[in-house]
């Protein structure tokens, strides 16, 4: 168990997660629309040419085909059907069972919420930076190696205790298996680090870590998940 003191240091609401649909994505999306040649339009021309071809469809096929491009190895025909039907009401980045696909249900949605203006939900993420600042001097080590479940643990002490996260993974916060902190914590970038402290950067759905807008500095403690070798 490591003693940290935790600082947050920015909070910002977004619609869209930074650097989710690159140039690539756009030509591969036209590509799927039959639109010829691709590569040969501008840059700066891309995406709104895709997003008017996606327009061409009705809502549902182009959130096929939107599903279709993201989920190509994970989702069978049958199954993108009902989820593109169900992504004109529901937001699937909260409310499908599977966390694994929660950041790819937010990219499509948020591109086909822009395209069709506003026919689908509205998304909604989060992005702030945090200072993490170790008690002992070989603190930082417990984010070396897969640091969202120790990032997550320490975030989660910042919230009330009737906060979404603390009500579904209050086991996994206390112990030392947290597979799913990958899947809630869709972007953990490391700003700097400087002695005893790290500074990170965090984009996750405000539907986990909305309430994390109203934490103060505070001190909190974390510990890495165990490895595989350590639980056999």
């Amino acid at each position: 168990m490591k003693n940290f003191t935790v600082e947050r240091l920015s909070f910002d609401t977004l619609t869209e997660l930074p650097n989710a649909w690159q140039n690539s994505d756009y030509q591969g999306l036209l590509r799927n629309m039959s639109y010829d040649n691709p590569e040969e339009i501008e840059p700066a021309e891309l995406k709104a040419m895709c997003l008017m071809s996606l327009t061409d469809l009705e809502p549902n096929e182009a959130a096929e085909l939107v599903l279709n491009y993201l989920f190509a190895d994970q989702l069978n025909a049958g199954q993108v059907e009902n989820l593109a039907h169900q992504m004109l009401t529901e937001k699937l980045w909260e409310e499908n069972p599977e966390l694994s696909q929660h950041e790819g249900f937010f990219k499509a949605t948020q591109l086909l919420y822009e395209a069709y203006n506003g026919k689908f939900p509205r998304t909604e993420a989060v992005q702030f930076q945090v200072q993490l600042t170790a008690a002992e001097p070989d603190g930082l080590t417990v984010f070396e190696e897969q640091p969202e479940a120790p990032v997550l643990r320490l975030l989660a002490q910042g919230m009330p205790d009737n906060t979404l996260l603390k009500r579904l993974f209050s086991e996994q916060l206390a112990g030392t298996s947290f597979p799913e902190a990958q899947d809630i914590l869709w972007q953990l970038r490391k700003i700097k680090s400087e002695g005893q402290s790290v500074v990170f950067e965090v984009v996750s759905s405000a539907y986990w870590l909305d309430d994390f807008k109203y934490a103060d500095t505070y001190e909190a403690t974390t510990q890495a998940d165990a490895s595989i070798e350590e639980e056999s």
